[in-house]
C-alpha cells in the first residue's frame, strides 16, 4: 500500500522572491541597525619620529622627485631600455606583483562575507517504512520533491566584526600594492646604479688600456736603448714594472666588468648585450638636480612608508574584529520554495514553503581564546606601529645619506679634478727632467704611477656622485606614478573615500 503524505518544508527552500516575504522585510529593518557600531580603536598616525629638516640639505633648488618619472629623470637611452626590461622581467618584481594578486583574492574572499550567500537547490527524497514501524501498521512509502533557494547563516554585523575584517583585508591589499611600488622603485635605482658602475668600469678599462699601450711602446723604446747601450738595464726593468702593473689593473677591471654585467643581467631578468662605451660619464647631462623638500613629504612620496601605514591600519581593524567577538553574534537563515509529494504538482498552487530562522550565539566560555585573540591583535598593532616608525626613520636616513653624499662627493670631484691636473703636469715635467738627464727614471716611474691612480680615482668619484643622485631619487620616492604605470598597471589600486568605506575599487 502506498500512502502519499504532505511533508513539512524543513530543508529545501528557495526562491527568487525572497524579498517578498514579510519575515525578511522585518530582517531588513534589523539590517538598518547593523554597521553602525565599530569596535576598532580610532586610527591616529604615529608622530613623525624624525627631525623637521634634513641636516645635510644644502637648500639647492631643483625638481620634485615625486613629480619626475624615471623616463624623464634618466635620460640615457641605454639605461631607459634596461629599466623598461627590468620592470617587465625582474623576478623579484614579478613576485611582488603576484603578492598583490594574492592579497586581492584574499580581500575578495573576505568581502564576500558582507553579502548574503544565496543557494539554489533541488532534490528528491524517498522514504520506505516497514509495517512493524509504521504508525498505520502497514508498509509506507513517502516521496518528496523540492526546489528553491535560500540564505544560510548570514551574520548581521551589529558590532562591526565582519566589516572590520573586511577593512583589514582591504588595507592589507593596499599595503601589498604599495610594497609592489616600493620594489619597483628600488629596482629602478638598482638598475641605474649598476649601469653607472658598468659605465665607470668601461671608462677605467679604456684608461688602463691606453696606459698599457703607452707603456708597451715605452718598453719597446727602452729595449732598443739597452741594446745600443744608451741606457741601463735597470731603467728597462722599471718600465717593465710599470707595464705589468697596468696590465694587472686592466685584467682586474675586465673581471669586475664581467661580474657587473652578470649582476645587471640578473636585475634585468634576461641576457643583455652591452658593449663597452667609450664616452665618459657626464654628471651634468645624465641626471637632473632634485630638491629635498621636508621630511613630512616622505609620508606621501615613499611607497614603503605607505605600505607600513596601511599595515598599521589593518592592525587597527583587526583589533575591532577581536573586540566584536566578545558580543553576541546574530545570524539569519531563510528560504523560499515549493515542496510536493508529486513531481507533476511541484509548482501547483498551495505547494509554497518558506522558513525564517534568526539565531543568536552568545560566547560564554572559550578557555580564554577570545581574550588571547584580542591580546594578539593588540600586540600586532604595536608591532605595526614600531614597524611604521622604523620605516619612517630609515627613509629619513636614506635621504640624509644621499644629500650628504651629493654634497661631499661634489667637493671630492673638484679635488680629484685638481689632483689629476697636478699629476698630469708632474708626469710631464718628470719626463722632461729625465730626458734632459736631470733625474733618474725612478722619478718618472712614480709620476706615471700616481697619474694612473689619479685618473682612476676621478672616474670613481664622478660615478659615485651620479650614484648619490640615483639614491636621492629613490630615497625621495621619485616618480611613483611612473612606477605604477610601468611596472604593472593591472595591479594598481586607487581608492576614493567612498570606495574605501564600501570596499569598492576604482581603476
Amino acid at each position: 500500500m502506498r500512502v502519499q503524505k504532505q511533508p513539512l518544508a524543513c530543508g529545501w527552500y528557495a526562491g527568487t522572491r525572497l524579498a517578498t516575504l514579510a519575515a525578511m522585510a522585518a530582517a531588513t529593518a534589523v539590517l538598518a541597525l547593523s554597521g553602525c557600531i565599530s569596535m576598532a580603536p580610532p586610527y591616529q598616525a604615529p608622530a613623525l619620529p624624525v627631525a623637521q629638516h634634513y641636516d645635510a640639505d644644502d637648500g639647492r633648488d631643483g625638481l620634485s622627485a615625486a613629480a619626475v618619472g624615471w623616463q624623464a629623470y634618466f635620460t640615457d637611452t641605454r639605461l631607459q631600455a634596461l629599466i623598461a626590461q627590468a620592470l617587465e622581467n625582474n623576478r623579484d618584481l614579478r613576485t611582488a606583483v603576484l603578492r598583490v594578486e594574492e592579497a586581492r583574492a584574499a580581500f575578495g574572499i573576505q568581502r564576500a562575507e558582507t553579502f548574503p550567500h544565496l543557494n539554489a537547490q533541488a532534490g528528491i527524497n524517498r522514504l520506505s517504512i516497514p509495517a512493524d514501524l509504521s504508525p498505520l501498521g502497514m508498509p509506507m512509502r513517502v516521496s518528496q520533491y523540492q526546489v528553491g533557494a535560500g540564505v544560510s547563516s548570514w551574520e548581521i554585523d551589529f558590532w562591526g566584526r565582519v566589516r572590520n575584517l573586511n577593512d583589514a583585508a582591504l588595507e592589507s591589499y593596499v599595503a601589498s600594492d604599495a610594497a609592489r611600488r616600493a620594489v619597483a622603485l628600488g629596482l629602478i635605482a638598482q638598475v641605474a646604479d649598476s649601469y653607472l658602475v658598468l659605465r665607470e668600469l668601461d671608462e677605467r678599462i679604456a684608461l688602463a688600456q691606453q696606459t698599457v699601450d703607452s707603456r708597451t711602446e715605452t718598453l719597446r723604446i727602452f729595449s732598443r736603448r739597452v741594446a745600443v747601450g744608451a741606457t741601463s738595464r735597470l731603467n728597462q726593468t722599471q718600465v717593465e714594472t710599470l707595464l705589468t702593473q697596468a696590465q694587472a689593473l686592466l685584467t682586474q677591471l675586465q673581471q669586475a666588468r664581467d661580474a657587473q654585467a652578470h649582476g645587471l643581467a640578473l636585475l634585468v631578468g634576461k641576457p643583455i648585450d652591452l658593449p663597452p662605451v667609450a664616452e665618459p660619464l657626464d654628471e651634468r647631462r645624465m641626471l637632473a638636480e632634485l630638491r629635498a623638500g621636508l621630511p613630512s613629504d616622505l609620508l606621501t612620496q615613499r611607497p614603503d612608508i605607505a605600505a607600513a601605514e596601511h599595515r598599521l591600519r589593518a592592525a587597527h581593524a583587526s583589533i575591532g574584529a577581536a573586540r566584536a567577538a566578545f558580543f553576541p553574534r546574530v545570524a539569519l537563515t531563510g528560504a523560499y520554495g515549493t515542496v510536493s509529494p508529486e513531481l507533476g504538482n511541484l509548482f501547483a498552487p498551495g505547494t509554497r514553503a518558506w522558513v525564517f530562522a534568526p539565531s543568536v550565539s552568545i560566547p560564554l566560555f572559550e578557555g580564554g581564546k577570545l581574550r588571547s585573540n584580542l591580546d594578539l591583535a593588540e600586540a600586532r598593532r604595536d608591532l605595526a606601529v614600531a614597524g611604521y616608525e622604523k620605516t619612517v626613520q630609515s627613509a629619513f636616513r636614506d635621504v640624509s645619506d644621499a644629500l650628504s653624499a651629493r654634497k661631499w662627493l661634489a667637493e671630492q670631484l673638484d679635488i680629484a679634478q685638481a689632483a689629476l691636473a697636478a699629476q698630469t703636469e708632474r708626469a710631464r715635467l718628470s719626463q722632461l727632467r729625465f730626458d734632459a738627464g736631470a733625474s733618474t727614471f725612478l722619478e718618472v716611474l712614480d709620476a706615471q704611477r700616481d697619474l694612473l691612480a689619479a685618473q682612476q680615482q676621478l672616474v670613481q668619484v664622478r660615478r659615485a656622485l651620479l650614484s648619490s643622485r640615483v639614491g636621492l631619487y629613490a630615497a625621495l620616492g621619485g616618480g611613483t606614478q611612473a612606477v605604477e604605470s610601468a611596472s604593472d598597471p593591472h595591479t594598481h589600486l586607487s581608492l576614493t573615500p567612498t570606495a574605501r568605506a564600501s570596499g569598492e575599487t576604482t581603476p
